[in-house]
């Protein structure tokens, strides 16, 4: 078959169950504990299709508990139904897993965006004290003066050379070493 090793079965497979067990749950599965806010995220199935692995997702977490022992209750049921449904020799056991990447994903968001309003910018540093970095990204004289009058070497965007005497010599631009 042309192009089945770009997408292969057990993920067809796993399509199809997804597609599936989206509408059974929602119109044929007639249990109160399911929530009626339950989503299949993903389906994995085993390379041999004798597991399927279902990610769901729910937009209540207070409703876990009951759902989950719900969709194991319905497994057998459902499991059944596909088989009535594909068109394979043997339906994968139906294995339910909670998923909460979304929780995840919203919790390292809240994260970024508290490490973002705390974060102070080269503008901020610049006010209380000077960082050592010119506007033009190079290092500033200023900050790269010893304490006998002579510049040290910056870092790596050009070297100076003075005398202890206070002179301030000839800076020459020198490309950054790798």
């Amino acid at each position: 078959m042309a192009g089945s090793d770009d997408y292969p079965r057990s993920h067809r497979v796993a399509d199809f169950i997804q597609r599936e067990l989206s509408g059974m749950i929602s119109n044929e599965i007639r249990d109160p504990r399911i929530s009626p806010m339950l989503t299949i995220a993903s389906v994995e199935v085993s390379r041999d299709l004798a597991v399927a692995k279902i990610y769901y997702s729910l937009f209540d977490r207070e409703d876990l508990d009951e759902t989950q022992a719900a969709l194991k209750r319905a497994s057998g049921f459902l499991r059944r139904r596909l088989a009535q449904e594909m068109r394979i020799r043997a339906v994968p056991e139906l294995r339910f897993h909670y998923d909460d990447s979304a929780e995840k994903g919203a919790r390292m968001s809240a994260l970024i965006d508290q490490a973002v309003a705390t974060n102070t910018t080269l503008d901020d540093a610049a006010a209380g004290q000077s960082s050592g970095v010119g506007s033009d990204g190079r290092a500033d004289d200023t900050a790269m003066q010893g304490d006998d009058g002579g510049t040290g070497t910056g870092t790596g965007t050009g070297t100076g050379t003075g005398d202890s005497d206070g002179s301030t010599g000839v800076t020459t631009d020198v490309p950054p070493q790798p």
